[in-house]
Parts: structure tokens; C-alpha cells; sequence
């Protein structure tokens, strides 16, 4: 949807009604919850709209409010960490209205990877005056969706090694650390990968199945042509032998070339199959996940995402 076409949708919706409805879901065990939920509502509220805040009670329910509320809303604004994010995506995903995914955690690695501002004051008014996305999705085989990808391996270390104790005092700088001691560790494994139905048999410290080509607000780029409209995923398996191998492949991520690097290896499908030897557990969007295997499906274009809008060129 185009920045036209989606103010005009604003426009409808104020002309049947007082004003654009919003459905605010928000995670209590968020970092400073209340707070950040109480200024997000009085800055919705100055941008014109009425507003219905809920907050979830347990891992799982903000899929129900969703399912339960999102139809009288035009707007669904998530406020919590990216699981919260997550589990309103899975529930809305190929209808319902879109999705303004705030940075209520404390990574907000979707928020970042999605160019939202960090302030909450600051993300809202970008949403609101913002772009509809229609993005590809990832559905694992529970029926979870994510945005950004599914990793195991350097990924799931650096999600699984930010102690919550860490993550408090420091925030997102708890996985730049937990992610640099588990680069030095440079633990490998064997992979086996099944893409559309082609097998790919590889030994790697790192596999992402990934949905966008840059992350952290373009801070590391894994791919341009890495899309997330293409209608396909793209494994992404990284082989350093050695730490100087590692660090190359970083700076190259750095610097948007990592695709040429010799231990790199890229295949795009829409149907995948992850096993590794031995088992490994992921993560997906920043949350933990079960361990391996996966199976993982590309729904194309079936999340409707809020983003900030892009400048003209």
C-alpha cells in the first residue's frame, strides 16, 4: 500500500467514525511497561485517535487479544518485547488490520531492523504517518510466524547468552556481549539443509533462513537482494574455520559484502527443512525457539507492518 493510499484509508475510517482506532497490546513484563504504555497512549490520543489499551497476562495471550480485539481497530500497536510482536503477527497474519510494532523491549531487534524510531513519542508519529508494508512471513511448524529470520547457532548464542539480569542493566548491549563471546567460542556443527526439496549437506557455526537483507537499522547487511516482498526465504549458512575467518565475515556484514565471502553459503525456496548434528536450539526474531529439526514455510506477503516512512531518493 502506498503512502496515498494508506492516508487515504486514515481518512475513511475518520470520516465514519470519530477518529482512527487503535488497539494497544502491551506486554507488563516489559522494561518500564507502564510508563512507556501511559506516554504511548497520550501521544495516540494527541494524534487524534481513541485508544484501547490491553496488557497481556502470560506467553501467548497477546495472540488471543489479537484475534479477539484487532477486528474493531484499525491499527493494532504492539508494546512489549519482539515475542509480543510476534504473537500478534502470527494471529493477524493474512488479514486484520497492520501492525505498529514499538520498541517496548529490550533489544526491539524487529524495531530496529525495521528503521522505528526508539523513542516511543518518536516511533508512533513515524508509524502513524507512515507506510503500510505488505511483507513475506516465516511459519514454523507450530503455526508461529516471524519477520526478520530464524537462526541457530551465533544467532541463538547471542539471544540465549543475554542473562535477564544483563539485559536490565545494560539493554541491548547485553547481546552485542553475549554475541561476542559466542564468536569466540566459533563452535561449529553439521548441517543438513532441505530446500524445495533439494538437500544441502554443510559444517557451519551459523544457519539463518532469512526474510529481510539487513538488520538493526541497516547495521548488518546479510544481502541486498535479500527481500522482504521476493515471495522466498534465503538460507544463509556461515563456515569460518578459523576466528580470522569470523571477524572477515563481520566486517563484510559490515560493509554489505558478506555474500562473496568464501565461507558463505546462500539458496533461496519457500519450503525448508533444518537439521543439524547435534541438535541445536533457535531462535526466531529474537525469541527462543525449540531445537532442531525445523520446518519452516514462506506465506509471501501476508504481514501487514507498519513502518516508518522511507525517503525519497
Amino acid at each position: 500500500m502506498s503512502p496515498a493510499d494508506l492516508d487515504a484509508t486514515r481518512d475513511a475510517a475518520a470520516s465514519s467514525s470519530p477518529s482512527l482506532r487503535v488497539l494497544l497490546i502491551v506486554n507488563p513484563g516489559a522494561r518500564r511497561a507502564t510508563k512507556k504504555s501511559d506516554e504511548a497512549k497520550r501521544v495516540l490520543l494527541a494524534e487524534g485517535a481513541s485508544v484501547q489499551v490491553v496488557f497481556t497476562q502470560a506467553p501467548g495471550h497477546a495472540t488471543e487479544i489479537a484475534r479477539e480485539h484487532a477486528a474493531g481497530a484499525d491499527m493494532v500497536f504492539t508494546l512489549g518485547g519482539d515475542g509480543t510482536a510476534m504473537e500478534v503477527i502470527t494471529a493477524l497474519a493474512g488479514h486484520g488490520p497492520p501492525v505498529g510494532v514499538l520498541p517496548g523491549g529490550t533489544g526491539n531487534i524487529l524495531a530496529r531492523s525495521l528503521g522505528t524510531p526508539l523513542r516511543i513519542a518518536n516511533a508512533i508519529r513515524a508509524l502513524l504517518h507512515g507506510e503500510e508494508a505488505r511483507l513475506d512471513l516465516g511459519r514454523l511448524g507450530d503455526g508461529r510466524h516471524f519477520v526478520i529470520g530464524v537462526g541457530v547457532g551465533l544467532d541463538e548464542a547471542m539471544i540465549a547468552g543475554a542473562s535477564p539480569l544483563m539485559k536490565k542493566r545494560v539493554g541491548f548491549w547485553a547481546y552485542v556481549w553475549s554475541a561476542t563471546k559466542a564468536g569466540l567460542r566459533l563452535e561449529s556443527f553439521a548441517v543438513r539443509l532441505t530446500v524445495d526439496g533439494q538437500v544441502y549437506e554443510r559444517r557451519a557455526s551459523s544457519v539463518l533462513i532469512a526474510n529481510l537483507g539487513s538488520v538493526l537499522g541497516g547495521l548488518i547487511r546479510i544481502g541486498d537482494n535479500i527481500l522482504y516482498d521476493d515471495g522466498v526465504l534465503h538460507a544463509c549458512v556461515y563456515s569460518p574455520e578459523t576466528i580470522w575467518d569470523a571477524v572477515r565475515i563481520f566486517a563484510k556484514m559490515l560493509r554489505g559484502t558478506v555474500q562473496s565471502d568464501r565461507c558463505a553459503f546462500y539458496v533461496s525456496g519457500r519450503e525448508f527443512r533444518l537439521e543439524t548434528v547435534p541438535q541445536r536450539r533457535a531462535q526466531a526474531d529474537g525469541e527462543l525457539l525449540e531445537m532442531t529439526p525445523l520446518e519452516i514455510t514462506t506465506i509471501p506477503r501476508a504481514g501487514r507492518l507498519l513502518i516508518a516512512r522511507r525517503r525519497q531518493r
